[in-house]
């Protein structure tokens, strides 16, 4: 890993990073928060949290805007940003628009070509990440998993297909139900064909109902979010949690939109929920 940045940040360290992921087959970005007891002379490891941003972020937009990381230093919790796509591989198309392509890997494998050897968010976030971060940074193998929109989409995602994986899961406004809403459709469309059954495997919603673990789902949702009702659909995966006995805590904030601005109010709720699970 080369070191690209380091800030002192509440006695603890926040760092970017680049390596060269076999994964996605590219250079890649991310950044780490790790709180005072995992950094000085004689570091101790600590547990992750993996945050998944949305669509167009890269690692820095949580780091810079959510306001965690002083919470986090007090829990003794680390947080791993991904970056959300493959960058610069120089394929067709995928600078053209915001919601497909660079900055919008939406967190699965890519089977259409020419996505399939690089966009393999999911390979890279569940596997090669946290691989490379418990090798190499003073991290336990005690994980857990959040995000926004996309990345709520994402984190779901990757703890309801991975019994096991993760201690707790949460998200904001995330994109709940992806088969049926347009950044979804367009997003699975292009990177797993036009067979509508070979996206199911993607959808938080869909997987409710065969989930072999029942982690219990934490949801923040802004009432006056300009995507809640065209993309994000929580009462869908609410309905299928009801329906299948899947314990989900869906709150709606009265006011809050889809910006950092929700994210910051509401984050210290979710790094307690994870820090509870985590044993911190």
């Amino acid at each position: 890993m080369e070191l690209l940045s380091t800030n002192v940040c509440f006695e603890g360290e926040h760092r970017r990073y680049r390596h060269t992921s076999a994964t996605l087959e590219c250079d890649m970005e991310f950044a780490v928060y790790l709180p005072p007891v995992a950094v000085g002379s004689r570091p101790g490891k600590v547990p992750v949290l993996y945050w998944l941003s949305g669509l167009t972020c890269t690692d820095q937009n949580f780091m810079q805007k959510a306001g965690a990381l002083k919470r986090a230093s007090q829990l003794g919790m680390a947080i791993v940003c991904p970056d959300t796509s493959p960058r610069g591989v120089n394929l067709p198309g995928e600078d053209d628009s915001y919601d497909f392509g660079s900055g919008a890997g939406f967190y699965i494998n890519a089977t259409e070509q020419p996505w399939a050897p690089h966009y393999r968010m999911y390979d890279y976030v569940v596997k090669e990440l946290p691989q490379l971060i418990e090798n190499e940074l003073p991290a336990t193998d005690k994980r857990s998993i959040s995000g926004h929109s996309m990345g709520g989409h994402g984190a779901l995602i990757c703890a309801l297909k991975n019994p096991g994986r993760y201690a707790s899961v949460s998200a904001f406004a995330p994109i709940a139900n992806p088969t049926e809403c347009p950044w979804g459709q367009k997003a699975f469309t292009g990177y797993l064909g036009d067979n509508p059954r070979s996206w199911e495997e993607w959808d938080a919603t869909l997987l409710i109902p065969t989930a072999r673990e029942r982690l219990p789902l934490l949801v923040d949702q802004g009432t006056a979010d300009e995507f809640l009702d065209s993309q994000l659909n929580p009462d869908a995966l609410a309905d299928a949690c009801e329906k299948f006995h899947h314990h989900i805590d869906l709150r709606m904030h009265r006011g809050y939109d889809h910006s950092y601005f929700f994210i910051a109010s509401f984050i210290d709720d979710h790094l307690d929920h994870h820090a509870k699970a985590l044993g911190l």
